[in-house]
């Protein structure tokens, strides 16, 4: 399809109108050229295609479909290969229910764990997201069927969403929020970005040309179009001018004659309508030209493929005395209404309408295990007869697994939870549960972490998450030992709510959220601030062990310019077949910045049979050692020593090898007479300079450069003292134009 041919026989009328949507979830056509309307839907963990009435919140009934593990759970897999597989099932899903763009993946960073939405988000680290991210794309895109990336930009937090306003430092920006919609734009070219409801420093994300235009599109060559989140315009002809593409939902009819006027009264260039409109129709004709007919919803396949995401997702936290595998000759009592109607997916705009859910205790029928409800979901009041019973139920088992988690009510879209804590009757449960059975395992249903406060009364943890409709059986394939458990954590869980570093200013002051806590968000502050936390982030058991060595470089000495080639070696040294997440990490060890002590910057999941060793290899590339220096708007490497870690999660390091990287930035220093003596000194040229002429400026008696550095003490008080100060010092023995000289030939 000519595209650029079709727009230029439009009126503006038609062009305007076709910049915004037909309804809820349809683009609009022009019945007059032959264009015709595509459907959009809700994703992305499963397809929420509505029928007849529909709305954004999911309070109508949509079809039937397939609901997979939701983002924050699939992440734990850290396994690209799953997760765009995953991809692909959604695609022919998407192909055979004719929906044109799937809404997803969901990118955003994890700067709270009260987020209300975190269980669609990834992860609290931008490099995880941005490879979840691009796999995500292009399973979903291989299958003609386009993404919509969101939330673009800076949209932690549910409270305010449409109006908060997000103020982030540029450093932190490009550091922890845009990387993963970077690589995504970069690596996968995903058809739609989606744009969020907040402002970013003080401009609606929707009308935001730097972050639409200058970032997206000219920086990091993104091709395709940028649609609005559902009611997130705030000016519409300011937005077609910044690239904000499509306004969604439709009709929008008032929107569509500001276009047309502000076009009429020159407020607006027509070229910016029409470019709007051929980025559209680029994602409708890329649909319609690869729509395949006879694609069909093979929902017992899929419903098979959620089931096995799951069980390669969920993580094993705590295992004491390897309780875990159960054995099938035991008596076992599952306790929790969750073991028979789990929570499995999240509230909001991804809510899918599932073709069927599984709960643990059918998934475990053959097995000797008996249920009992144990607690309400209606209330958080503990139910004694629901205690007692369960109490009962867990005396009589030789093992008791109590399903927890919070509810729907206290954690969707919309708005963000209140504290970390799960309802007082399933705390009031685990306590009773404990007092009489000793062998008592914890499944934990949620999307996001929670407090533990009786992490010590119990034998072992897994955590579920919202894996999706078929939940109960992957839980049953784990507890029993049919899958080897191989999730590891994509967030950190802290010991209490107010260890979070964002905790004192999350919800911000009104409309205004300052991301204060900067580029330490997750690992990077516990660490940092050496906290202990309750699971680090990369944290996860297995059933077999695996043990590391044979740490190698291709080289030990680079330029920034190179490559690095980093291998190891991992061996299963245990008796069962197993998945290891090999997790390698950057630390710059002296940096004139503050950066976190260390960074993920690779990670690779392999599989190994009992005894099997095998080589992971990892290429690191300039980003790997560099932070983004706002001095010259671009990522920059110190010289200096890098240490490279390997470990099982961020707290279990390995291994850890040490290599130089040269920086080949040249960045130009100018000393002015408020230059410290100690930047001038750490400046190679600076103290060339300032030795041979010291003596010049403080002749008979005065200290010479070196003299100065003698002693401790004055090194420091030195160091801290500006240039001004140490001719002022001088007195009149010191010309003005004696600093002037210097200033010139420090700064030649």
């Amino acid at each position: 399809m000519d595209i650029k041919k079709l727009v230029s026989q439009m009126t503006l009328e038609e062009k305007a109108s076709l910049c915004s949507g037909a309804d809820f979830w349809h683009t609009r056509g022009v019945e007059r050229l032959g264009i015709p309307s595509v459907m959009v839907t809700d994703g992305p963990c499963g397809l929420r295609k509505q029928a007849g009435e529909t709305d954004h919140l999911g309070l109508n009934a949509s079809v039937k479909a397939i609901s997979y593990p939701t983002g924050s759970c699939i992440a734990s897999s850290f396994d690209r290969n799953l997760i765009r597989e995953s991809g692909e099932y959604l695609g022919e899903e998407c192909q055979a229910e004719d929906v044109a763009v799937l809404l997803g993946p969901a990118v955003n960073i994890k700067r709270s764990p009260l987020c209300g939405r975190n269980f669609e988000y990834f992860s609290e680290d931008p490099y995880v997201a941005g490879e979840m991210a691009a796999a995500y794309i292009k399973g979903v895109q291989s299958k003609h069927v386009g993404t919509s990336i969101k939330h673009f930009a800076a949209n932690s937090q549910e409270h305010r969403r449409m109006t908060s306003d997000s103020v982030v430092d540029e450093r932190t920006l490009r550091e922890l929020y845009f990387p993963a919609f970077e690589k995504a734009a970069k690596e996968a070219q995903p058809w739609t970005f989606m744009c969020s409801y907040n402002r970013l420093n003080g401009t609606y994300a929707s009308e935001n040309h730097r972050l639409l235009t200058e970032l997206l599109r000219d920086e990091w060559g993104f091709e395709g179009a940028v649609v609005s989140d559902w009611g997130a315009v705030n000016e519409r002809p300011v937005g077609v001018a910044a690239g904000l593409d499509l306004e969604m939902p439709g009709p929008g009819t008032a929107n569509t004659q500001k276009i047309i006027e502000a076009v009429k009264n020159g407020t607006l260039a027509e070229q910016d309508v029409d470019t709007a409109v051929e980025r559209v129709l680029q994602f409708v004709y890329a649909y319609l030209e690869n729509r395949d007919p006879n694609a069909k919803f093979q929902y017992e396949r899929d419903h098979e493929k959620a089931r096995q995401m799951a069980a390669e997702s969920m993580v094993l936290l705590k295992n004491e005395g390897n309780i875990l595998p159960l054995s099938k000759e035991k008596k076992v009592a599952f306790l929790g209404k969750f073991a028979e109607l789990p929570r499995f997916q999240g509230g909001g705009s991804s809510h899918v309408n599932s073709f069927k859910v599984v709960g643990a205790v059918e998934a475990a029928e053959g097995l000797s295990v008996t249920y009992a409800q144990g607690y309400p979901t209606d209330t958080q009041t503990p139910d004694d007869a629901m205690i007692a019973e369960a109490v009962k139920a867990a005396k009589d088992a030789d093992c008791a697994v109590l399903f927890i988690g919070i509810t729907d009510a206290m954690e969707s879209e919309g708005f963000d939870r209140k504290d970390l804590k799960i309802p007082a009757c399933q705390e009031k449960l685990i306590e009773e549960v404990v007092k009489v059975q000793k062998n008592t395992v914890v499944v934990v249903h949620c999307g996001a972490p929670i407090e533990m406060p009786w992490i010590d009364d119990v034998k072992a943890v897994l955590y579920a998450y919202l894996g999706g409709e078929a939940v109960g059986g992957a839980t049953v394939d784990i507890l029993f030992g049919e899958v080897n458990p191989s999730g590891k954590l994509a967030e950190t869980f802290p010991l209490r709510l107010e260890d979070n570093p964002s905790y004192l200013y999350y919800f911000g002051e009104g409309d205004r959220t300052e991301y204060r806590e900067g580029i330490f968000v997750g690992y990077r502050y516990y660490d940092k601030k050496k906290l202990p936390v309750l699971f680090p982030f990369g944290h996860g058991l297995s059933y077999t062990e695996f043990a590391y060595s044979d740490l190698t470089f291709d080289k030990t000495s680079l330029k920034d310019t190179d490559t690095l080639r980093v291998s190891v070696k991992v061996k299963n040294v245990g008796e069962r077949a197993g998945k290891e997440i090999v997790q390698l990490y950057v630390q710059d060890n002296e940096s004139s910045v503050i950066r976190p002590v260390k960074e993920l910057m690779g990670f690779e999941k392999i599989e190994l049979a009992p005894k099997e060793e095998k080589t992971v290899s990892f290429t690191l590339e300039k980003r790997a050692f560099a932070f983004y220096d706002t001095a010259i708007s671009d990522w920059r490497v110190e010289t200096g020593e890098f240490t490279i870690h390997i470990g099982k999660s961020s707290r279990d390091i390995q291994l850890s090898g040490v290599v130089h990287v040269e920086s080949t930035t040249v960045v130009k220093k100018v000393f002015t007479a408020n230059s410290t003596i100690g930047d001038i000194m750490a400046d190679p040229k600076g103290a060339q300079v300032l030795g041979q002429m010291m003596q010049a400026m403080m002749p008979g008696g005065g200290p010479d450069a070196g003299d100065m550095f003698d002693a401790e003490g004055m090194q420091a008080m030195m160091n801290a003292m500006p240039l001004r100060g140490v001719v002022m010092m001088a007195g009149d023995s010191v010309k003005p134009e004696m600093l002037q000289a210097l200033l010139d030939k420090l700064n030649a």
